[in-house]
C-alpha cells in the first residue's frame, strides 16, 4: 500500500489508528475549515473530510495513501463545532442534555500515485442524562473540551453524564477504525 498519512493532528484520532496494525506517519492538514455553516448534510461533512486529504497532497515529498477525518456533533439537524469559549461550552452541553444526538464523522482516503478517492461517513447517537448547570461546569473546568466538536468527550465523561450510545464508541471519539480501515483496504494499491 505504500505510506500512509494521517492528515489530522487529534490526539483521539491518533491513538485509535495506533491500535491497529497500520503504521501511519502524521501530517497536520492545513485546510481552514468553513465554521460559518451550522445546517448538516453528509455531503458538507464528506467533503470536509476530502478536502483536508487534499490540502495535504501538495505537501508530500513521495507518494502515499492519505486518510482524513472530520466528525461532527449533530443537534435538531444543527452542526455542533468546537466551542469558541466557556460560555459556548456551557450552552452546547446545556442543549444536548436530556437529549440524543449523533455524531458523525466523514472519511476520505486519497492515493496520490493513481488519484484515487474514497469517502464515506459513519453516524453514530449518543443520548445524555439530564444535567444540572453545576454538572456541566464541572466538565467544563475539570476536562477543558474547547478542542471537541460538541463541548464534549465521551472518553472521558464521568458516570451520570452519558444514559447511552448506539453505533461505533470510536465513531464518537473521532474515527470508526474498522470504516478507515475498509476504505484504505479497498483503494487500488
Amino acid at each position: 500500500m505504500g505510506k500512509i498519512i494521517l492528515a489530522s493532528s487529534s490526539p483521539r484520532r491518533r491513538e485509535l489508528l495506533k491500535k491497529t496494525k497500520y503504521e501511519f506517519e502524521i501530517i497536520p492538514s492545513p485546510y481552514i475549515e468553513d465554521h460559518t455553516r451550522t445546517d448538516f448534510s453528509y455531503e458538507f461533512i464528506e467533503n470536509l473530510a476530502v478536502n483536508k486529504v487534499l490540502a495535504v497532497v501538495p505537501i508530500l515529498k513521495e507518494p502515499a495513501v492519505i486518510l482524513g477525518a472530520d466528525t461532527v456533533v449533530v443537534l435538531d439537524n444543527k452542526i455542533l463545532g468546537k466551542p469558541k469559549d466557556r460560555a459556548e461550552a456551557f450552552q452546547m452541553l446545556k442543549n444536548l442534555s436530556g437529549k440524543t444526538h449523533s455524531v458523525v464523522t466523514g472519511i476520505a482516503v486519497y492515493n496520490t500515485t493513481n488519484k484515487e478517492l474514497k469517502q464515506t461517513s459513519v453516524t453514530s447517537y449518543v443520548e445524555f442524562e439530564p444535567l444540572t448547570d453545576e454538572q456541566i461546569y464541572f466538565y467544563i473546568d475539570t476536562y477543558k473540551p474547547l478542542d471537541k466538536a460538541g463541548s464534549y468527550g465521551i472518553q472521558e465523561m464521568p458516570a451520570g453524564y452519558i444514559k447511552g450510545y448506539k453505533g461505533s464508541l470510536e465513531n464518537i471519539i473521532g474515527l470508526d477504525t474498522k470504516t478507515a480501515l475498509d476504505l484504505l483496504k479497498n483503494i487500488t494499491k
